[in-house]
């Protein structure tokens, strides 16, 4: 089973658990640029973080033979701190990296004007830049903020095609299909999904332009989600073909919109920047 984990902060995970996603079948992810619990307060503590996505964590996945690639953005909740603002105005130097294949996380937390603004601008850089957009769509009033999403991508320069709608639910999943962008389902321990639920989806809405993705983090999450949602599957009568659809082809697809994939991983580099991810070594 091939998986490629669409949504996941590999940040706050260890080189144990890109280890056990080898095992399990994980090559490729994607890991959008969030919160971090702790806010920021200033802009220059976001292109630290966005310099580390696209330095240390493709080396530190390319250790364990997975691809990494990133997304770029001013996350829905810090775009309601003024301090943090400023970003907008410095991503599209960091929008034209190789490794950044959409614009994302974006979205709303609380439906704050400051993030209709910055969701707006954000989907016209994607749309200035050719990329796809990753849009978290809100964990409270979720309809509501699905409705209000939608109402600014059809706004927007941005086909709904290079949309992706994530953290979808039985709530918002049919309304999501019919805006004509992608489908995103997180699958956590407790909260969001759980792997019974999302094969109820699929039995319900069918595998076309569905993602499904562990979204880790540093709450309590859990890497093997995608892998543990293909068991599910098989074993609901799904096809090895089906599973591979979701697990690995769509994402190739939506993410391929942005021409910049590098799904074959060359051999590592001992250290980036003059460092290794072992300790006590040479």
């Amino acid at each position: 089973m091939r998986i490629f984990d669409p949504h996941i902060h590999m940040t706050s995970r260890t080189t144990d658990d890109y280890q056990a996603m080898y095992d399990a079948g994980v090559r490729a992810l994607v890991e959008p640029s969030f919160w971090l619990g702790q806010p920021r307060t200033s802009p220059a503590s976001f292109f630290d973080y966005f310099d580390a996505l696209l330095g240390w964590e493709p080396f530190r996945a390319a250790q364990y033979g997975i691809a990494h690639h990133c997304t770029l953005a001013l996350n829905p909740k810090e775009a309601n701190d003024p301090r943090c603002t400023p970003v907008l105005d410095a991503l599209p130097r960091y929008l034209v990296k190789d490794s950044v294949v959409a614009v994302g996380e974006i979205g709303y937390d609380s439906m704050t004007p400051a993030e209709d603004t910055a969701l707006a601008a954000q989907l016209q850089l994607a749309a200035d830049h050719g990329l796809p957009a990753l849009v978290h769509t809100p964990h409270r009033d979720k309809l509501a903020g699905l409705h209000r999403t939608i109402d600014v991508i059809c706004e927007s320069h941005l086909p709904p095609e290079r949309v992706l709608l994530d953290h979808l639910n039985e709530t918002t999943v049919k309304d999501a299909r019919d805006s004509g962008c992608w489908a995103g389902f997180s699958i956590y321990p407790d909260t969001k999904m759980d792997e019974d639920r999302m094969i109820a989806v699929l039995k319900t809405h069918g595998t076309e332009k569905v993602l499904v993705n562990s979204a880790a983090d540093w709450g309590r999450s859990d890497p093997l989600k995608t892998r543990k949602v293909g068991d599910a599957m098989l074993a609901a009568g799904f096809s090895e073909d089906d599973v591979d659809q979701v697990l690995w082809r769509n994402p190739v697809a939506f993410y391929g919109q942005s021409g910049r994939l590098q799904l074959d991983i060359a051999a590592p580099e001992p250290l980036h920047e003059g460092n290794s991810i072992l300790r006590g070594g040479e």
